[in-house]
């Protein structure tokens, strides 16, 4: 199902843009375009833009400075910059300084720009809607990144009971039960990035696909950051593959050095993936399921977060 919104095209080369709106004309985009910078700043007094892309060679202004000027007129606005090699640098840069969503290399590649721009189009949607703080909303957006993989459905549901049950037993206050809820339905909505062909793959992940799946909770966190959510929801997105030992991911942090919603978050996790069927496995019973947890308990596990869980579902 195509995704609505409208994406703007600047470029000083006629030809170049018409063949952009050529190529998103069978979609559901509405397709703008300006030929320089100051056409573009004008457009965005008048509309609503998901996502700009633009060249970085043009009269007057480079792309990259026309894109940092957006970002305080539109925050929410997906930066997409076309750059040819020498620039290269300067666009992998920007990214990692949070100015650019992704850069596109001219000449580009038709599905390669069209699968970004969508990508984009996606993400735009996703922010202003977490924004939103709508229980159902945020509920639906974790219900919807699961039908990328009919194996999980239900999972982030599962997960936010099982950490429930443990925010319960730690006397948790309401507010602190409320982020925990948010932040276990959304622990997973990084995953929006992650091809269909990897997440559905029946076989053992290669090395390759393993560090692509290995980046969901960033990707994750930087949706949550981007829509202003509250520390300890960005905290459970970005952190539930941390392990307790220091062993794992993102950031191989340890201990109580995992804030401690994330501490819950991943038993709730974890026992909710290893009683649930996967594409590459069936699932376990409740008791091999906690024999397989005891053996993680204090290496993956935080053990007393761990031994409150094990009371609860006894």
């Amino acid at each position: 199902m195509e995704i609505s919104g409208t994406v703007l095209f600047i470029d000083d080369e006629k030809h170049v843009l018409d063949s952009l709106e050529s190529l998103f004309g069978g979609t559901d985009l509405k397709i703008l375009k300006a030929a320089d910078p100051r056409e573009a700043i004008e457009i965005f007094a008048k509309e609503e833009i998901a996502v700009i892309v633009s060249d970085n060679h043009m009269p007057g202004m480079k792309g990259i400075d026309l894109l940092q000027k957006v970002r305080d007129v539109s925050p929410d606005t997906l930066r997409i910059l076309m750059t040819a090699y020498a620039d290269l640098v300067t666009a992998v840069d920007a990214i990692n300084k949070g100015e650019l969503f992704r850069f596109i290399m001219k000449p580009w590649e038709d599905d390669a720009l069209v699968q970004t721009v969508h990508d984009a189009v996606k993400h735009y949607h996703l922010v202003r809607t977490l924004k939103t703080g709508d229980e159902a909303a945020l509920l639906g957006i974790a219900r919807a990144i699961e039908l990328k993989d009919p194996h999980t459905r239900g999972h982030c549901e599962n997960v936010a009971s099982y950490a429930m049950l443990i925010a319960g037993a730690l006397n948790l206050s309401g507010e602190k039960k409320k982020r925990l809820l948010y932040g276990s339905w959304l622990h997973d909505c990084g995953k929006i990035n992650i091809p269909d062909h990897i997440l559905d793959k029946k076989s053992p992940l290669i090395k390759e696909e393993y560090e692509i799946i290995k980046n969901h909770p960033r990707w994750g966190a930087d949706l949550a950051l981007q829509a202003r959510m509250p520390a300890s929801v960005v905290n459970i997105i970005l952190h539930h593959h941390e392990r307790y030992d220091g062993s794992g991911y993102p950031s191989g942090i340890k201990g109580r050095d995992i804030p401690l919603e994330a501490r819950i978050v991943t038993v709730a996790d974890v026992y909710d993936a290893l009683t649930s069927e996967r594409a590459y496995r069936k699932r376990y019973s409740r008791e091999k399921t906690m024999d397989i947890m005891l053996l993680m308990r204090g290496n993956i596990f935080d053990p007393e977060i761990f031994d409150l869980f094990l009371e609860c579902i006894r």
